[in-house]
């Protein structure tokens, strides 16, 4: 399932820039989404995997450590996430509307509840493809 929304770059206290973006959720993956955002210059796409879980506790707290740290705040009078994500090669604070974090929320616990996402995979046959691999 996917839930597209706009989101906002923040360049600046002043600049912030609206991107097209979409939050991603697969079942089989039953723990992560992914926020997918199209670059500025719209040749291409950045994907990040982001702990459902924890886009869920950004809706009231600050939550996250290293590369990705998310918090609730208010901004012109609007709900929003803020997230940031960074790497070697920088760093971007990214806004989500909080309304449409919940949304998409609502719509991956109808497909996986929260508490049920370990009988989604066979843990002992990931274990054993990740020890055929090496």
């Amino acid at each position: 399932m996917a839930h597209e929304l706009p989101v906002l770059l923040v360049l600046s206290y002043d600049l912030s820039v609206s991107i097209p973006a979409a939050l991603q959720y697969d079942a089989d993956d039953p723990y992560a989404a992914r926020a997918v955002f199209h670059t500025l210059d719209q040749s291409g796409t950045v994907e990040w995997f982001l702990s459902r879980d924890m886009l869920a506790q950004a809706l009231s707290e600050h939550t996250g450590h290293g590369d990705v740290r998310m918090w609730p705040t208010s901004d012109s009078g609007r709900d929003v996430v803020r997230v940031v994500l960074s790497s070697p090669a920088g760093s971007a604070l990214l806004e989500f509307p909080a309304q449409g974090v919940e949304s998409f929320l609502r719509e991956t616990r109808s497909a996986v509840p929260p508490g049920t996402e370990s009988s989604r995979f066979d843990l002992d046959a990931e274990l054993a493809q990740l020890l055929a691999e090496n």
